[in-house]
């Protein structure tokens, strides 16, 4: 069980203030002062700076608080675990960004449900970055990115995609091949926020060329893919997605994409997981069912 001190630690750390924490834990205040100074003497370091009616987290009590609250989930974990055992059952935590949320992902999770009555799941959708943190802190079981950026972790390449120029169909661009760059500086852009992993890798790749997203014309950005689409569809401007994202549109004749000159856009899609993650089974059963799905699709 995770340690009372830890608790209060954690407690303290969101609360910002002793007084708060104290009555969040129905403790006295000197009582929170008294485990945290308990916590500093274990450790041999300052956790806390007091200020005017708040405290802060030493960079040593930042480390301690990230190992507290890995320490809480795995418990917290294992007490689910250990419940849904006894009850022949299973939940798995799961997280997606958004660009796995509008692709295959709805597709593999409904058929991997109906092969295991047993399991359950729960969906978190969050940014690439967010999601491995919560992976590597055990809050998630596993999620579906693309990006590898923590080697702790285990990776399982599901699938390569790349990012595409998504047109209204009545586009004067959709009879071409190819869109270059200078058509489109002469388009309104509809992008993902700058702090999303597609728009991170466009812009990334204008600057490896001597470009710049300034140099064109983004008269909107949004974090909801479906949005977007929805615009495009209407005429409002074209956008830069993920080829996986929008070609169920495009078959049905719904949109148009055309890759882009002179950049590299090619991303990786990843399960990523604990490296002791217990159900090793279910990673390659859903490795083989979005295997499965792509072929039907390209069919």
């Amino acid at each position: 069980m995770l340690d009372q001190k830890l608790q209060t630690l954690i407690v303290v750390a969101e609360e910002r203030n002793f007084t708060r924490a104290a009555e969040k834990l129905n403790l006295t205040q000197p009582a929170v002062s008294h485990q945290i100074k308990e916590l500093e003497i274990e450790f041999g370091t300052q956790i806390f700076i007091r200020r005017k009616g708040d405290v802060i987290l030493t960079p040593s009590g930042e480390l301690i608080l990230g190992y507290a609250k890995r320490w809480q989930a795995m418990e917290q974990k294992l007490r689910q675990e250990i419940k849904d055992f006894e009850q022949r059952k299973v939940n798995l935590k799961v997280g997606i960004t958004h660009t796995a949320e509008s692709n295959l992902t709805t597709e593999i999770v409904s058929q991997f449900l109906n092969n295991h009555k047993e399991i359950s799941i729960t969906m978190i959708t969050d940014k690439t970055a967010k999601l491995i943190e919560m992976v590597e802190n055990y809050q998630l079981d596993f999620a579906i990115v693309d990006q590898r950026i923590n080697n702790k972790l285990n990776y399982h390449q599901l699938d390569t995609d790349y990012l595409v120029c998504v047109l209204n169909n009545d586009s004067p661009l959709v009879n071409k091949q190819i869109v270059t760059l200078e058509e489109l500086k002469k388009e309104r852009l509809i992008l993902r926020l700058p702090s999303s992993s597609t728009r991170i890798q466009f812009d990334a790749s204008l600057e490896t060329i001597g470009e710049s997203i300034t140099n064109f014309n983004v008269i909107l950005e949004a974090d909801n893919i479906a949005t977007i689409k929805e615009l495009v569809r209407k005429n409002m401007g074209v956008s830069i997605l993920a080829k996986s994202a929008c070609i169920n549109d495009a078959r049905r004749n719904k949109l148009t994409i055309l890759p882009i000159e002179n950049l590299s856009l090619v991303r990786k899609t990843y399960l990523v997981y604990p490296k002791d993650f217990f159900y090793h089974d279910y990673i390659h059963e859903l490795s083989k069912i979005y295997r499965q799905i792509s072929q039907e699709r390209e069919e």
